[in-house]
């Protein structure tokens, strides 16, 4: 009976160990995390140092380089339209290569589209709607004076040319948003030292609202947590989240998304900026917001917030997440199989010596 009482209480003991030993893992991770993310990032920087000469990334900066060598301002432009009304302005294309460059411009749709496969909406520059029509009044002014609806210019090295262009309402137009991007697209793309041309095509959007009963309206649905999402290929353990925005009205609206992750005694690990851009939503579509922490360390246990706001909606949801690689928990599967086993032969010999005793 002794033997016996002193087994249950190594028992207890072991299994107390690692429960406060996992737990007190937990506080470490909770004081240290921040301390821990930093070290990584300092160690993937000096990493990415190091491999910066390698010929894939060089042949990646190169194109990347090459295709940011021009430039449009603004980048978006609201405004209020009416039937039978000429509204003309202007935007700055500019060329930041050490080349001369040939440019075209002209007016596209701006809206989404269905995708089955993917079950999404996808940003798209062809399909024309009822919110599109925009694009029909729009015209350009090109070198000798007429507007047309496409023209092309030349901007010298390191040099900026300024486009007009003009948009001319019918007597007739629909109520609600009108939406079209400007495109000043490259005809004279740089060629890179690997043989690969590349071309670009900055735009400008064109937010436009007519008078008229508008509708502002929309859905905020679909939120999730998820520890895990796809990074460079690989599905790593990071704490993100998601929602889906849809515009059932007819002129556009913002909305945002915030992550908030505290650790298990309340401390702020990661919450998204204030300041951070908000996603404007267009009619008849809907578009998936997303936000993730890239800094999540690689154990712990946290207490996740995920808030959307939209049209002066709030939608909440908050999750308790645990990160654990994929060896910890092949280790302590491994613990407690242990001490089940060893819990089942020692009950096993109390009982054989009861016999005995009985016997």
């Amino acid at each position: 009976m002794r033997s016996s009482k002193f087994s249950w209480i190594a028992v207890v003991g072991v299994v107390g160990l690692l429960f406060f030993g996992t737990l007190g893992s937990f506080v470490q991770l909770d004081v240290h995390a921040e301390d821990n993310a930093s070290e990584a990032n300092s160690e993937n920087s000096e990493g990415d140092d190091s491999t910066s000469s390698d010929s894939g990334d060089s042949v990646s900066d190169e194109i990347t380089t090459a295709a940011t060598n021009i430039s449009i301002s603004p980048v978006s432009q609201i405004l209020a339209i009416e039937a039978d009304m000429n509204y003309e302005d202007s935007f700055k294309v500019s060329n930041d290569s050490n080349n001369d460059m040939e440019f075209e411009v002209y007016a596209a749709p701006y809206s989404y589209t269905y995708s089955e496969e993917e079950d999404t909406y996808k940003l798209g520059f062809n399909n024309e709607n009822a919110y599109t029509q925009i694009v029909r009044w729009i015209t350009f002014k090109d070198s000798s004076g007429a507007w047309v609806k496409t023209t092309k210019f030349t901007v010298k090295a390191g040099e900026s040319v300024e486009v007009q262009y003009k948009i001319s309402t019918p007597s007739s137009i629909p109520a609600g948003g009108q939406y079209a991007v400007l495109f000043a697209h490259t005809l004279s793309g740089e060629t890179t030292s690997s043989g690969i041309k590349v071309e670009a095509s900055p735009g400008l959007v064109i937010y436009g609202r007519s008078t008229g009963d508008t509708v502002t309206d929309g859905e905020i649905s679909a939120l999730t947590i998820k520890q895990t999402m796809e990074k460079d290929g690989t599905l790593s353990n990071i704490i993100n989240a998601s929602a889906k925005i849809k515009n059932t009205g007819n002129v556009d609206f913002m909305a945002k998304g915030t992550l908030r992750v505290t650790g298990i005694f309340g401390r702020v690990y990661y919450e998204t900026p204030t300041n951070s851009g908000r996603t404007s939503v267009i009619p008849e579509s809907e578009i998936m917001i997303k936000e993730a922490w890239d800094d999540t360390p690689f154990f712990g246990l946290f207490n996740v917030e995920w808030i959307v706001d939209s049209l002066g909606q709030t939608e909440t949801i908050s999750s308790t997440v645990l990160i654990m690689p994929p060896i910890v928990i092949i280790i302590i599967l491994l613990l407690l199989t242990i001490i089940i086993v060893w819990i089942i032969i020692m009950v096993r010999k109390r009982r054989e010596r009861r016999s005995k005793f009985m016997v």
